[in-house]
Parts: structure tokens; C-alpha cells; sequence
């Protein structure tokens, strides 16, 4: 049996991190809208959702954004930026999450009350540095749903880890239980991206 290259191959081998963007392009805003709304449909930790959006396309605010980014060039020339963050305290919304799956028949009510429960009993007592750990890895899910979702849009995006996190809390004014997480520059490509190999998978995995 051999993989079926489908539509999703093409686009996750398709997808590369492009860092030289149009500037005079801009995407509609209700595209990015789109775009976020389908890549809500990735999985979370309980299905609690943490992650939250800053999308960043006015002139002036990228530009102090790339500031904040290591002085990154794409942070200003692609049409938007979406920061991905991180709610920390995302099992306050347990009830909301799980009473609608429960009003939309994916849950009967004896499983919506276990979950409500049992979300708001286990995370409300996790430390701090747990709960930020989760909510990270669950941005990661989302981002590289965003990204693939964007490729099949037509646009092209780069991840961006290295930004002076503290500084944009700060610039941003974010709550204390919001983490940013990542940034992704998101927009028409003025140049390709560099190919680049990957391990071999010898090197990487074991089959037990």
C-alpha cells in the first residue's frame, strides 16, 4: 500500500516558510477571518481551545511589531500578522464548550456534566508552568493548521518563535494568563522559499 497523494500532500510538501512578501498586497480581512474560523477545527487539549488571536495589518503596528521581532523583515511587508496565543485559564470555558456540544447532540448530558467537571476540578488546579506548556502545544496544532489552510488559499506564511515575548505582552497589553506563543507573517510571496532537506527517517524514528 502506498500513500494517496492527495490535495493535502500537495500542500503540506508545497508549503514553505516565505520571508520576502508583496507589501502592496493585501489580503480582505474577511479571508483572514475565514482562514482562522476553519482552523479552529484542530484538536486541544480536552477540547478546551485555548488559543487566542491578535491579527496584526495596520502600517504603523507592524512596524512596531518587527521592532519586537528581532527586526524581521517579512513582520512588515506581509499583509497581516497573526499572533497566536495561548489562555491559560481555558477551563473557564468548559461550560460554554461543553453545554453547546451537548445542545448540538455530539454529547448526552451525563458526559457534558463528567466534562465540565472534570476540566474545571483537574486544570484549575494545574501550576502555572503546566497549564502554559499545554496551551503551547495546543497554538502549535492550530499554527500548522493556519499555515496549511493558508497554502490552500494561495497565500504563503512563515512561523516566527524568535520575538521578544515579554515585549509584546507588554506592548500588547495582554492579560496575565494569555502566552503568546507564536507569530505567523502571512501574504503573497515577492520571492521563493529555500528548499530544505529532513533527516532520514532511520535517524528518527523507531518501529517497535
Amino acid at each position: 500500500m502506498t500513500v494517496t497523494k492527495s490535495n493535502l500532500y500537495k500542500v503540506m510538501h508545497d508549503r514553505k516558510s516565505v520571508r520576502k512578501y508583496d507589501e502592496n498586497y493585501k489580503i480582505p480581512q474577511e479571508q483572514l477571518e475565514e482562514l482562522l474560523v476553519e482552523a479552529t477545527s484542530a484538536p486541544s487539549s480536552s477540547n478546551l481551545q485555548p488559543w487566542r488571536f491578535i491579527v496584526i495589518q495596520d502600517e504603523a503596528m507592524k512596524k512596531e511589531l518587527r521592532a519586537i521581532a528581532n527586526n524581521q523583515e517579512q513582520v512588515e511587508t506581509s499583509s497581516a500578522v497573526i499572533a497566536v496565543l495561548g489562555d491559560t485559564k481555558m477551563y473557564e470555558n468548559a461550560e460554554s464548550i461543553f453545554t453547546k456540544n451537548f445542545d448540538l447532540g455530539y454529547i448526552n448530558e451525563a458526559t457534558k456534566d463528567l466534562m465540565i467537571n472534570n476540566s474545571m476540578n483537574l486544570y484549575s488546579q494545574l501550576p502555572q508552568e503546566v497549564l502554559k506548556n499545554i496551551v503551547t502545544f495546543d497554538a502549535g496544532l492550530i499554527s500548522m493548521q493556519i499555515m496549511l489552510l493558508a497554502k490552500d488559499m494561495g497565500y504563503d506564511t512563515v512561523p516566527m518563535g524568535g520575538f521578544n515575548k515579554e515585549a509584546f505582552t507588554k506592548h500588547f497589553e495582554l492579560a496575565d494568563h494569555i502566552v503568546p506563543v507564536i507569530l505567523i507573517a502571512i501574504g503573497k510571496a515577492a520571492a521563493p522559499a529555500y528548499n530544505s532537506s529532513r533527516i532520514e527517517l532511520e535517524h528518527i524514528a523507531k518501529f517497535m
